[in-house]
């Protein structure tokens, strides 16, 4: 799979991901640190990357566009530490290997996760 990290979670993200055999990036390390929303749901379209945030304006603006992806990883819900946010992903896409995350965005609160299909209606 593809990913996008964006800006509020660390490049340590990509890393691992990296490191299990995903193609990933941190927008940081891409030059997009200062970059709208907008430009990074743009290129993770383009690139077919599943974006990874815990930004609120990502589903937000994936609603409002009535659009079909890119795919999302949201985490909210308070402080993620590295080892959480790489714990949990991990669980995730061993739960979602066979399934796949096409046209999906999952919401990862501390105790579950919630799976809504794109777009949304």
């Amino acid at each position: 799979m593809r990913f996008l990290i964006d800006m509020p979670l660390s490049p340590q993200l990509a890393e691992f991901l990296t490191s299990i055999g995903h193609d990933a990036v941190h927008a940081g390390k891409i030059g997009l640190a200062m970059a709208p929303d907008v430009s990074i749901m743009a290129l993770a379209s383009t690139e077919n990357r599943i974006v990874v945030t815990a930004d609120l304006d990502f589903p937000r603006l994936l609603a409002h566009s009535k659009a079909s992806g890119p795919s999302l990883i949201l985490f909210r819900g308070g402080n993620w530490s590295d080892a959480a946010v790489v714990g949990r992903l991990r669980q995730i896409l061993t739960a979602t290997e066979k399934t796949g995350l096409d046209n999906t965005i999952l919401v990862v609160d501390a105790n579950r996760i919630r799976r809504r299909h794109l777009p949304m209606a």
